[in-house]
């Protein structure tokens, strides 16, 4: 029988558990630290990594540090003044550009099916490498043409495959990373005439003899598929792998992402609106498609000077002005302990102290992503805000015994603040 602490462990996340339990690691075993930690040794370890670690690395291992001295019952060391200034002077001096996967391109992902498809032509069907070969083979088709992340690639199992040869399939997905309450989603992809997802996954199936469990599980030397599905950062590596068999440049910038990315990209080429395209992939904001979009180039020589004499006009008028901007804000909250009740009393702080004065408008039931307005003199003026917004926010939830995701984006810009 399941206990309670089964059902709890549930409602949290995998992934936030990992990444805590890792950066717990990270501080003790890397770094040389001490549980319960100080103030001062947090900001020496913030200082010691800040050339090397990105801003919201940081963040997340301050986040996890809270979470453990707040779960042992011992003061929260992050919270110190002299810590935050740490933090915030490390954003100055070290900036930090999100970086984005290449967009795997369909004439890349033709010369991959290609190599794959050549070489087993050449492989004894029975072999280990002909099933990774099929296996792969799925997984990228399948992938590209349903624009799956990594994880969601790894979530698929047999049982909740049925296929119709010539026609298509269904794959429904029980949990992913966006779907917080495990709704769930049916997806399906055509029967295509070339790179076809429905019969590389046909083939895969037929060979490996699945019938229960993941539908991409790791192999071993003889063979035999795992009980497990293959782990997401190995869905990276089999993409780089074959990035690097035929030879595309800059391979190592290819990963998962790549396979969304492609996608979106080759779908806007062929003149699908975005609406559309939203509704194909399952996003359900116009920013996080626009991440994924390679649009025409907004800095273009005839866009530029078409807009000059306007762009200049309006400069002057606005000169002065304070500059209004709408944010989106995503926030997931969730409690340390079994012991923690207070995810909803700190929502309702956070709205009412940090968001309500900003404008508020819920962009869904959940309490998960709002719109604001910040006024603001300037750039500098603008990231102060939301530095003091986050730092607040962070508290509450942190004096409620929860631990808080939030991510600030500007869907104009796509600049994004966490």
């Amino acid at each position: 029988m399941v206990d309670v602490n089964e059902y709890i462990r549930a409602a949290t996340r995998e992934n936030t558990r990992k990444s805590y339990r890792a950066a717990i690691e990270h501080y003790e075993d890397a770094w040389g630290g001490f549980l319960p930690a100080t103030a001062d040794s947090i900001a020496s370890y913030l200082a010691h990594y800040a050339p090397t670690l990105a801003i919201s690395t940081l963040k997340q291992r301050l986040a996890a540090l809270a979470a453990w001295h707040n779960e042992q019952g011992f003061p929260d060391p992050t919270k110190a003044p002299h810590v935050k200034k740490v933090l915030k002077g490390i954003g100055e001096l070290h900036p930090f550009r999100e970086k984005q996967a290449k967009p795997l391109q369909i004439e890349q992902l033709q010369a991959i099916d290609g190599w794959i498809t050549e070489h087993l032509s050449q492989t004894d069907t029975r072999s280990v490498n002909s099933l990774k070969l099929l296996r792969d083979r799925a997984l990228i088709l399948l992938g590209f043409w349903r624009a799956f992340r990594g994880d969601e690639l790894t979530r698929i199992r047999v049982e909740n495959v049925s296929v119709i040869p010539g026609v298509g399939m269904e794959i429904f997905i029980p949990r992913s990373k966006t779907d917080r309450l495990s709704h769930g989603r049916t997806y399906r992809a055509p029967a295509l005439q070339l790179l076809c997802p429905v019969t590389a996954f046909t083939d895969w199936m037929s060979a490996a003899q699945l019938t229960k469990g993941p539908a991409f599980p790791a192999i071993n030397q003889w063979g035999h598929s795992a009980e497990q599905a293959i782990h997401p950062a190995s869905v990276i590596a089999i993409i780089k792998a074959y990035c690097h068999q035929v030879d595309l440049p800059n391979a190592d910038e290819f990963s998962s992402h790549s396979l969304r990315r492609g996608f979106a990209t080759w779908a806007t080429a062929n003149s699908w609106d975005t609406k559309t395209l939203m509704e194909y992939v399952g996003w359900k904001d116009v920013q996080s498609a626009m991440r994924y979009i390679e649009g025409a180039d907004p800095f273009s020589q005839q866009r530029i000077q078409q807009a000059l004499p306007q762009a200049i006009t309006q400069a002057k008028q606005d000169s002065d002005l304070p500059k209004d901007t709408a944010l989106e804000i995503s926030l997931c909250l969730e409690p340390y302990s079994k012991h923690s009740h207070g995810t909803g009393k700190a929502r309702s702080l956070i709205e009412r102290h940090c968001l309500l004065p900003r404008a508020m408008e819920k962009l869904d039931a959940e309490g998960t992503r709002y719109r604001i307005t910040i006024s603001s003199d300037d750039c500098d003026a603008l990231d102060e805000a939301l530095d003091e917004l986050l730092h607040h926010m962070h508290q509450i939830a942190s004096d409620n015994q929860c631990m808080l995701e939030a991510t600030i984006r500007d869907p104009h810009i796509d600049r994004v603040w966490d």
